[in-house]
Parts: structure tokens; C-alpha cells; sequence
């Protein structure tokens, strides 16, 4: 049987500003029953770019780690990160320590990397007494939203990241490249195309240009596919904003993004962005033992601010290289 034939078997409720929902009952056996479904599954997040799965009853991090390696090819460690989480096993970690009441808002799990997982899968142990929602929105429908001419311009140009490394915030110089050796972090900045120069205080700032739009190496779609929005200065909340422009200046952000030629991205694109990426959301609130599939291309995710404890784990799966994605800039290595 064809796993689109497979995949016709399998009831997925479409809800409109619902992500796509499998209900399941009586399984004994998760991993068994993903190894024994896994191409089906995997034609749906093909087809719609992402499945929420309701009843397998994920209850802990073994047997859930178990679920994430029946369904991917194989599961990567987190490169680049911006803040460290604990991991439970070899690519599967806890979700990222970002503050409750801050929400993350519509990206693309490392798109600022030259290699960056093509499947995000998610489990949710616990689920939070309110809100903590993690999002999804259709990559190509978000592109197709955006003004023209700021897409061309993204296209032309790509967008940077660039971060400015510190011991108070965030993933410090050690915990993103795991080393502290300068030599050994050179090399890895020369051989992932990004720009680097050590501070007369013995920080660091990086600066990295990657494509905004790429096409799925599968399928072809262009995609909308970064974290512009994410990451921009805008999006932190006003007050936090400006108590690190006090303490580090506007040119030693923790991080922030910017055009591809290194203009500022201002307040009013990073709004947009965001609205475009909020009028094309499916919501669907966490239950305990839900596994979300998402396409890291074809989908992005956000989380939403929460209260009460959350646990969710996060494998992601299915390396895929940026140059097998058609990129619309340059990316130079050494």
C-alpha cells in the first residue's frame, strides 16, 4: 500500500483555525504504533504541514523519545541555540526556557543555520493551566500575504542575524558552540558562513545572512522561512527593550535581525510581519499526551504566553541542508 493510500485510512479532522487533527484511541503501544503508521503519518504532514495527534497518551520523556525516533529518519542535536535546554536524550530536549508570560511569536526552528531540522515533532507531558498554545501557520500562505515589493526585497537581499554574546542573557559563547576555545569557534564561524569579531571586553558579535524565502526540496513551494520577526529587537516587549538598549546600547543587543545589506529593520515591517503571520495561525489548546508534527519549511510554530507548569518535548528530525533549498543569496564558507 502507498503511504498516500495509507494516509487515506486515517480520519484527520480540518477545522478551519485548527492545525489538522488525528484522534487515536486504545493504543498500548505508542512507538509501535508510529513505527507501524509512520509513512502514513508522514504523508499528512506532506500534504498539510503538520498533524496534531490527540490520544497516544504520552506521559514521560523515554517512551515519547521512543514515539520521536519511529517517525524521523533521525534526530539532531541543537546547534546555535539562544537560550540552553536540558535534554532528555540525544535529541530530544525540553522546550525552550523562554519566559511564561513572554510568548514567542511565528518561526522556523533554526533558520539562521546552514542545516536546520525539516521535521519539528512536539509532545506535550503537561499542560498548562491556561494559554502556552503552540501555533502553526502555512509557510507559503504567509509569503503569499506579504507586500510584493518587501518580499522582493527579502529575496534580493536575504536578512542577518546578528548577536552579541554576554554571560547575563541568553546562550552564552561556551553554550552556543560548545567550546570556549577561540580557535575551535573561529572554525566553526568560517565553516557556517558567519561573521565574527572578539570585543576589547572579550565578548563576541556575529553576524550571519541567510535567504528569507526558500523552496521545500521536496515539493518545490517557496516558503516564507526565517526568523526575522522572532528575533527582531521589536518584538521584545517595549520595557525589556529598552532595559537593554540602557544596559548594552542599540548596537549590543543580546540579538536582533536586520535587511540583508545590514539596514535596520523597522518597528512597522516587524508588525506586519507579525500580523500577516497572526491572520494565518491554527490554534488548537494543549491536552496531555498530544504529539504535534510540524514541516520546519512548510510550517512555522509560535508559542503562546501561559500559566501554571507546561511540559512539552521537542525532537527535531530530518536534517535538511540550506543549499538544498534553492536559497536567493549567497552563502560563503571559507
Amino acid at each position: 500500500m502507498s503511504s498516500s493510500s495509507a494516509a487515506s485510512l486515517l480520519d484527520v479532522a480540518l477545522r478551519p483555525g485548527a492545525p489538522p487533527t488525528l484522534d487515536v484511541e486504545h493504543i498500548d503501544a505508542p512507538p509501535s504504533w508510529a513505527a507501524g503508521h509512520r509513512d502514513a503519518l508522514r504523508a499528512l504532514v506532506m500534504e498539510h504541514g503538520s498533524l496534531l495527534i490527540r490520544g497516544l497518551g504520552l506521559a514521560e520523556p523515554a517512551g515519547t523519545a521512543a514515539v520521536f525516533r519511529e517517525l524521523t529518519g533521525e534526530l539532531m542535536a541543537e546547534k546555535e541555540p539562544f537560550a540552553p535546554r536540558p535534554a532528555y536524550s540525544p535529541g530530544v530536549y525540553s522546550s525552550t526556557p523562554w519566559p511564561p508570560y513572554q510568548p514567542m511569536c511565528m518561526h522556523h526552528e533554526l533558520s539562521y543555520t546552514l542545516e536546520f531540522p525539516g521535521l519539528m515533532l512536539f509532545a506535550c507531558l503537561t499542560p498548562p493551566a491556561g494559554g502556552g498554545v503552540t501555533g502553526v501557520a502555512d509557510a507559503a500562505a504567509v509569503l503569499a500575504a506579504l507586500p510584493p515589493d518587501l518580499v522582493d526585497r527579502f529575496e534580493r537581499d536575504g536578512w542577518q542575524l546578528v548577536r552579541c554574546y554576554n554571560e547575563e542573557i541568553g546562550a552564552s559563547v561556551g553554550e552556543t558552540f560548545g567550546t570556549d576555545d577561540r580557535r575551535a569557534i573561529e572554525r566553526y564561524c568560517r565553516d557556517n558562513a558567519i561573521e565574527y569579531a572578539w570585543q576589547p571586553d572579550g565578548g563576541l558579535r556575529t553576524r550571519q545572512r541567510r535567504s528569507a524565502v526558500i523552496r521545500h526540496p521536496l515539493t518545490g513551494l517557496r516558503c516564507w522561512f526565517n526568523q526575522i520577526a522572532f528575533l527582531n529587537e521589536w518584538t521584545i516587549e517595549p520595557e525589556i527593550r529598552e532595559y537593554l538598549v540602557d544596559l548594552y546600547g542599540a548596537d549590543g543587543l543580546p540579538f536582533t535581525t536586520r535587511f540583508g545589506n545590514g539596514d535596520p529593520i523597522g518597528e512597522d515591517v516587524v508588525q506586519l510581519l507579525n500580523d500577516v503571520y497572526e491572520a494565518q495561525t491554527a490554534r488548537e489548546p494543549w491536552q496531555a499526551g498530544d504529539l504535534l508534527l510540524v514541516d520546519n519549511i512548510r510550517t512555522a510554530h509560535s508559542r503562546e504566553a501561559f500559566d501554571g507548569p507546561r511540559e512539552v518535548v521537542v525532537g527535531m528530525g530530518d536534517p535538511i541542508r540550506l543549499a538544498d533549498c534553492a536559497p536567493t543569496v549567497e552563502v560563503r564558507t571559507r
